[in-house]
């Protein structure tokens, strides 16, 4: 039997992976997630992703089971492909990054990493995937209603592409599951590629 864990404490990725009847155990990583100079946002979620994975592996104790750690990175880039746009401080700043956004299209970027444990040995897997977002045009009116529903205020650009953020967007291209925090085409694939795992 495989033990699974997810390196994470996000409601929206333990979800996606009950979708499709994985039940992870959730261990919340130990990792300093400060950007590092001139850190590009695919560098940034691909080594914040190995981070996390090997932070929750440091916190095993032995075994004998074979153990697969997912964890993973999510950042949102601002229209202009180079400002990243991290949780909003308050209502203010989640108001001005979803002005930046609406009307136009941006980038989003995760990082995930896999670690397999078994028999003391360790094999991994790192991918970064990346979508683009069209958001439609809205008014400032409909951006402060929006901001006032408490949605955006513990997500990456101030949106939720699951909830009712989703009315923000025109068009997503490339994985959906990837905009919510886990590109769960890709991770499968290479769950079950890369290391035999299937959930089918």
């Amino acid at each position: 039997m495989n033990r699974l864990i997810l390196a994470s404490s996000s409601p929206r990725r333990i979800d996606l992976l009950r979708q499709v009847r994985m039940n992870p155990e959730v261990v919340p990583p130990n990792a300093d997630e400060t950007v590092k100079k001139g850190e590009l946002p695919q560098a940034l979620v691909k080594r914040l992703s190995a981070v996390k994975a090997e932070s929750v592996l440091a916190q095993l104790p032995p075994s004998s089971e074979t153990t697969f750690i997912i964890a993973a990175d999510t950042v949102v880039v601002a229209p202009n492909g180079k400002t990243i746009l991290g949780k909003p401080v308050d209502q203010t700043d989640a108001v001005k990054m979803l002005k930046t956004l609406v009307g136009r299209a941006h980038l989003v970027y995760t990082g995930y990493t896999v670690l397999q444990l078994r028999d003391g040995k360790i094999k991994k897997k790192t991918r970064v995937v990346k979508s683009r977002v069209q958001m439609r045009k809205i008014s400032p009116q409909e951006i402060q209603n929006y901001v006032a529903t408490g949605e955006p205020m513990d997500k990456a650009g101030s949106y939720a592409a699951q909830g009712i953020g989703m009315s923000l967007i025109q068009e997503i291209r490339g994985s959906y599951t990837n905009v919510v925090g886990l590109p769960m085409a890709q991770l499968l694939e290479d769950l079950d590629k890369e290391f035999g795992f299937s959930v089918f």
